[in-house]
């Protein structure tokens, strides 16, 4: 079946009443409403974004979740290509004439992306987080639509300072950022989506509202994360091996105002520094840090530039395509007066989180 934005709506909404309920996001000068055909979603998802929500006003974005079976449109997706050193079908695509449809491959929720309709259709409350990064996307949107450019980063402030973090997959970046949180004069801006604006002669860095996701090895050695999980399921996973205990997936929201108290989720900051994780559990040599010229190294952009993936909407209505490649010369330009720092060397978290509050944010 062909579908255009309009057919592709009706058949993601099927009919389905929505609620009275709507929830409004304020988010940096972005007002979003979130309206559904369930309860229980909106009630999860004002939650998830305690610190976000706001009044009811006229909204720059608008959104619609229905929760419902993962629907079955009868048409081919076509997976996008992930992103160098990631595996496995993940989203699958199709463009229509005035629009596009995403699907998600492991769960079957289905979104659709317009300038006229943004909507999320299949098991959203099974599969919330889904909805949380779709909403999110919308945000992310509208920061690049306005010049910010997207990184692959954790965003951690200190005393008013930002320090991006960057790190291959798996590099441990959510963790340190946690280990920093222990100091009380640090707050959290972003997990793993960091963008950065030129803005009056400074370099700022603005936020999403995504929780940290962790996996158990970080809960079980930070103890202000340990009740995340039963006492019973942390001292057995302690008795794994240490390789075993650092690859295991499972995740985990961390509720920062929770977790660490009232006040320690800010929106943006003036762009300090830059620190990119090159490190390794494996490696015998003692943590360095240094300063680098990332013109002279661009291998490292790989770990701190991101794709904004297949819901980026251009502000003339196209789409991002896969084959995309990344604008190096652009990120170079913003970090041109940010100090880029690389660790190296073994993993030390305890270390090097006072490493960056004595020295890079000093």
């Amino acid at each position: 079946m062909d579908y255009t934005v309009e057919s592709a709506a009706n058949a993601l909404l099927d009919n389905a009443p929505l609620c009275a309920d709507e929830l409004y996001l304020a988010l940096g000068g972005c007002r979003l409403r979130l309206r559904s055909n369930s309860t229980e979603l909106l009630a999860g998802l004002g939650d998830y974004f305690s610190h976000v929500v706001s009044d009811a006003g006229t909204p720059d974005v608008d959104i619609i979740a229905v929760e419902r079976d993962a629907p079955e449109l009868g048409i081919d997706f076509i997976d996008w290509k992930r992103e160098p050193g990631k595996t496995g079908r993940k989203d699958s695509c199709v463009d229509l004439p005035d629009g596009r449809l995403v699907r998600k491959v492991r769960t079957g929720m289905v979104f659709l992306q317009s300038e006229r309709h943004i909507i999320a259709a299949g098991p959203c409350r099974q599969y919330d987080n889904q909805v949380i990064n779709f909403i999110n996307s919308q945000y992310m949107n509208w920061l690049q639509n306005r010049g910010w450019l997207i990184c692959h980063a954790a965003g951690l402030v200190h005393r008013g300072k930002c320090l991006g973090i960057a790190g291959f997959s798996g590099g441990g970046k959510s963790t340190l950022m946690l280990h920093l949180l222990d100091n009380d004069e640090t707050a959290y801006l972003t997990n793993d989506r960091l963008f950065m604006k030129a803005d009056a002669g400074h370099i700022m860095a603005r936020g999403i509202p995504k929780l940290p996701r962790i996996n158990p090895g970080t809960i079980v050695h930070n103890q202000k994360l340990h009740g995340l999980i039963p006492d019973a399921q942390r001292e057995a996973l302690l008795q794994l091996p240490a390789t075993e205990l650092w690859e295991l997936e499972e995740k985990y929201d961390v509720h920062i105002d929770r977790v660490y108290g009232p006040g320690r989720i800010v929106a943006e900051a003036p762009l300090a520094a830059f620190l990119i994780l090159d490190w390794s559990r494996d490696s015998d040599q003692a943590l360095s840090v240094e300063q680098v010229d990332l013109a002279a190294h661009r291998d490292l952009l790989g770990a701190l530039m991101k794709s904004p993936g297949p819901f980026y909407q251009y502000p003339d209505g196209s789409f991002l395509q896969d084959t995309a490649g990344f604008d190096e010369a652009a990120y170079l330009q913003a970090l041109e007066n940010v100090a880029v720092h690389v660790a190296r060397g073994r993993i030390d978290f305890s270390a090097l989180a006072e490493r960056c509050l004595s020295g890079l944010l000093a």
